[in-house]
């Protein structure tokens, strides 16, 4: 059977809005995915109905769609997205009325049941992370559009396969195929150069944006447009197998994915194939995503400039500790970021930063007050008194954390002698999946037949350490590459070598006491290593080092977007037959 041709057209909400016609213009595609989806935007897009019960989706998707509707209607191209946010019903009758005023003849699904707001009081927005079964009963119905709410991103293709292949619920490697495809494609343009550290390698001014080309039997090629900037390689795709990823088992609502099985071969020029992925039944409950207002944050930066910089700093946190005395926020952190060098030729580069974050439940407590206590110290302390910005009255900020809901219906699959029930979290409640056709019927989407709670998979074993020899110190980057990013309050760091015999001296030399000395942030939180020999690749979970999610802003990184970088910058003893 020929391959299914998946594309992404977005990574982000404001991600490129011409990536929508590139992709419908730059070669063979059957399905285009876009994904808008993350913890902060649905923060964002929960303020946005607050203000208009009728918001709560992806505004900048009906524009890109105005240009390319009919483009897409021409060619055969399917478009799956979960540009729904909060309300995919409003956006799906915004896709109908744009299609009626074009005069084209496109039939619009979409599909519900994520949303649990209302089971959660106190929260701006609960939802559940559905499969992509919903999307396979859409589209097997004929749709030519499927806008979702919140769906794990992995399901944008997880359903197109589904439903091409017709392939069901107990299809668990087929299935975990589709989902490492998807996990590839999810973040766009991370997959062909974008946010890579070897970026130096290819052309990545302006990185085309990936697709899959997806098999019966669920591995896949991952490649891009002909043309198209950025490039595919096995280090790309590897990358982005290790963002935002735990363990070897990598779980989701239609089937749990062995990462630990992934094989990756070059197949030329931008052309990478993703075989072996097995799979095993999925968990007995779903991730539900939970928003709220988690307070009032206020910020100022002073900026302290050539001599004396920490002299500088202590007299502007003693000049304040009174009015932070007078009503105590509920945090207060200050930071000094030395910016500064000796003999600076500019002034800028001759500064550093004093950043003073507080937070607290009572918006007046970090307003005015303190922001006034700052600026009047304007001709009352350090010479060369300035801050980047005037202090505000508090903004509020977000708070993410998750819960777990039993689907509902399903049996728990036995013989798993490596289960862990201590690993099952809490219920709340339960979740309605329902697809809703472009003839307006619902169709219930059921639970799968069968579940398996989660378990550690025990370290597979090693390979042989490199012989001892000389070693040079030098930064960790010139032999292996990192991806890292956020879940919750949580940071995942994936670092891979790029030869074997790298391979074999960073599995022995890079453990989690080795990261915690390197990243000394994490020296007092738990640090977990996940190694995966087939992809020659270390994961490390850093739990609570994001505080209370990105909207919090617990950090410099708030996304931990930098952290593997960081880790790249640092220095060891490198075996001199690897440099």
């Amino acid at each position: 059977m020929k391959p299914l041709r998946i594309g992404n057209f977005s990574g982000f909400y404001g991600d490129r809005s011409d990536a929508l016609r590139e992709m419908l213009t730059g070669g063979e595609v059957d399905v285009l995915t876009g994904d808008y989806l993350a913890e902060l935007t649905m923060l964002i897009l929960a303020r946005d109905r607050l203000k208009d019960p009728s918001a709560g989706y992806a505004r900048t998707f009906p524009r890109q769609l105005e240009d390319c509707l009919g483009l897409a209607h021409e060619r055969g191209v399917r478009i799956v997205t979960n540009a729904g946010g909060l309300n995919p019903a409003g956006l799906a009758g915004e896709i109908r009325r744009l299609a009626d005023r074009l005069g084209i003849p496109v039939r619009v699904a979409h599909v519900e049941g994520d949303d649990l707001t209302a089971a959660h009081p106190g929260t701006l927005a609960a939802h559940a992370y559905l499969g992509g079964f919903g999307i396979a009963e859409c589209l097997r119905a004929g749709a030519d559009v499927v806008v979702t709410g919140r769906v794990t991103d992995a399901a944008l293709v997880t359903g197109p396969a589904a439903a091409h292949f017709g392939w069901r619920p107990d299809d668990h490697d087929r299935l975990a195929g589709a989902v490492v495809a998807g996990h590839v494609l999810e973040c766009g343009t991370q997959a062909t150069g974008g946010n890579y550290a070897f970026f130096g390698e290819g052309d990545v001014r302006r990185p085309g944006f990936p697709l899959a080309e997806i098999h019966a039997d669920g591995s896949s090629v991952i490649t891009k447009h002909p043309g198209t900037g950025g490039f595919v390689d096995v280090g790309t795709v590897t990358a982005q197998l290790l963002y935002e990823t735990g363990g070897a088992r990598y779980a989701g609502p239609d089937v749990t994915a062995r990462l630990d099985t992934v094989r990756l071969v070059g197949q030329g020029p931008d052309r990478v194939r993703i075989e072996g992925v097995r799979g095993e039944a999925p968990p007995p409950t779903l991730k539900v995503g939970l928003n709220r207002l988690g307070g009032f944050r206020n910020e100022v930066v002073f900026v302290l400039t050539g001599l004396g910089i920490e002299a500088k700093a202590a007299l502007v946190r003693e000049q304040l500790a009174d009015a932070l005395a007078k009503s105590p926020p509920e945090q207060v952190r200050w930071e000094l970021v030395r910016t500064d060098r000796a003999d600076a030729d500019t002034e800028e580069t001759a500064s550093a930063l004093l950043r003073l974050v507080v937070r607290d439940p009572d918006q007046r407590v970090v307003g005015r007050a303190l922001s006034g206590a700052a600026v009047e110290l304007a001709l009352a302390s350090y010479p060369g008194f300035h801050v980047l910005a005037p202090p505000g009255k508090g903004a509020p900020y977000g708070v993410f954390e998750d819960v777990y809901v039993p689907y509902g219906g399903a049996t728990q699959e036995t013989g798993a002698s490596d289960v862990d029930t201590a690993q099952v979290p809490p219920a709340h409640g339960t979740v309605a999946h329902v697809a809703v056709l472009h003839d307006g019927r619902r169709v219930p989407v059921p639970p799968p037949r069968a579940t398996r709670p989660l378990a550690a998979v025990p370290d597979p074993p090693l390979p042989e350490p490199l012989p001892p020899g000389p070693t040079r110190r030098a930064p960790l980057g010139l032999v292996a590459g990192a991806r890292s990013g956020d879940k919750g309050g949580n940071a995942n760091v994936g670092v891979w070598a790029r030869s074997e015999d790298a391979w074999r001296w960073l599995a022995h030399t890079l453990t989690a006491d080795t990261f915690r000395r390197l990243i000394p942030e994490s020296r007092d939180l738990p640090v977990t290593r996940h190694p995966l020999p087939n992809l020659r690749a270390v994961n490390f979970v850093v739990e609570g080092i994001l505080g209370a999610g990105v909207a919090a802003q617990a950090r410099f990184d708030p996304q931990a977007k930098a952290l593997g970088e960081w880790l790249r910058s640092r220095h060891l003893d490198i075996p001199e037959a690897l440099l």
